[in-house]
């Protein structure tokens, strides 16, 4: 036991770089999606934002956001902003289109990816990420 502890030390500036890929894909997927085709396409999104009393151009603003903000945290830069950023689209999201659906079929992914965004708002990108090599912080 006490070598997988030692392991798991050493893997502990692992966990941001996994937060960060895993809602970067997510979030790069589900933008490009949405700008450039596939499901639900832009036309489809801002019928359904429109659908939720908000203005047309809020589901472009979501758009680029998960699209732009999902490359800056998988690179790992200006990740507490982009973060902010997913975080904020979340909340819309599970307020807006999914509340008063039950948790499990309903909002659980964009619970999840919530947590994702603020573990990262909160942590920061980590030592693996282009924010430590380029201004030379320590996470």
């Amino acid at each position: 036991m006490a070598g997988m502890s030692k392991w798991f030390a050493k893997c502990s500036d692992w966990a941001p770089t996994v937060l960060r890929v895993v809602l970067g894909i997510v979030f790069i997927a589900h933008g490009y999606g949405k700008l450039w085709g596939g499901a639900p396409g832009m036309e489809a999104f801002t019928g359904m934002v429109v659908g939720l009393g908000m203005p047309a151009f809020m589901a472009y603003v979501a758009a680029i956001v998960e699209f732009f903000g999902g490359i800056l945290v998988l690179l790992g830069l200006f990740t507490r902003y982009a973060a902010t950023l997913i975080g904020i689209v979340m909340l819309v999201a599970i307020f807006r289109a999914k509340w008063g659906m039950p948790l499990v079929g309903g909002y659980e992914l964009d619970l999840a990816l919530l947590a994702i965004a603020v573990a990262l708002m909160l942590s920061g990108p980590g030592k693996l990420s282009l924010e430590a090599t380029i201004f030379k912080k320590e996470w």
